[in-house]
């Protein structure tokens, strides 16, 4: 669990860093929740330059299947058929991939959710350059480049986490730098450039992307993907923070000030 020992207050996060952690927070809320009411539009994954009721090439899709009381949802994965019924696919008497809880408008708007989605998309480019711009000339983007140092350190950082034993220092563990600029480095752009493979106008502008992620339908479950692996990482974030010290980690992304473990340098 969160160290008991009380260390110095250090100032670990610039307000760059604060302000476009917290842009990010509302961006992917707002990306993640009108991404799902656009799925909901035409909730299949496609892989192939193809894609339509002549192909067979959809790994992913959620729908119905059977009439009246029969009727169920259905969510299928390779081939593979399972019943999720009340979770996805079938809510009461209402045939929806995701529930209305889960997106933005909570009512069908194909339209609305495209417009706030597109909105939010372009906030997370602009966020996401300011970041990189303030990162380079502060030379904070340094602090998460994992190093030869990190990588043999990796097993033991493993096993801590593992025991829930963590270190509170001032800078970034192993763990961390590779899970954050997994983030900042690979899922965020190729979520940005698999979104942008999507549009006709960018196609015509940067057409070897389409060759790069093997058509519209690719790029379209590439950017389904990364979204899941998104919030896998938010639900892991949100659990680390928790068990680490939320008061202390709170702090931190308000203030920019962390207490760190008086005799360690290194979280």
């Amino acid at each position: 669990m969160a160290s008991a020992r009380k260390g110095p207050l250090v100032y670990r996060q610039s307000v760059w860093t604060r302000i476009t952690h917290w842009l990010w927070a509302v961006c992917l809320f707002f990306l993640t929740l009108t991404g799902l009411q656009i799925f909901n539009a035409h909730p299949v994954l496609y892989i192939g330059m193809e894609s339509g009721f002549g192909f067979d090439n959809a790994v992913f899709g959620i729908g119905t299947a059977g009439e009246g009381a029969s009727r169920r949802g259905v969510t299928r994965i390779l081939g593979a058929e399972f019943d999720t019924t009340g979770l996805l696919g079938l809510h009461g008497d209402q045939a929806q991939a995701f529930p209305p809880a889960l997106t933005i408008p909570s009512y069908r708007s194909l339209a609305t959710g495209r417009v706030i989605h597109f909105f939010f998309a372009w906030l997370l480019v602009a966020t996401l350059a300011l970041w990189l711009a303030a990162s380079l000339w502060n030379r904070h983007v340094r602090d998460l480049i994992p190093t030869a140092r990190d990588l043999r350190a990796l097993p033991r950082d493993i096993a801590d986490h593992a025991r829930l034993r963590f270190r509170h220092g001032r800078g970034y563990g192993a763990l961390q730098k590779l899970s954050y600029a997994g983030v900042l480095f690979v899922l965020l752009p190729l979520m940005i450039l698999t979104g942008l493979t999507m549009s006709p106008w960018f196609n015509s502008w940067m057409p070897w992307t389409l060759d790069l992620f093997g058509g519209r339908q690719t790029a379209r479950t590439i950017h389904f993907a990364v979204m899941v692996l998104l919030a896998a990482f938010f639900l892991v974030h949100m659990l680390m923070i928790l068990l680490a010290g939320p008061l202390n980690e709170l702090r931190a992304i308000v203030t920019g000030w962390s207490r760190i473990d008086s005799e360690g340098d290194a979280r």
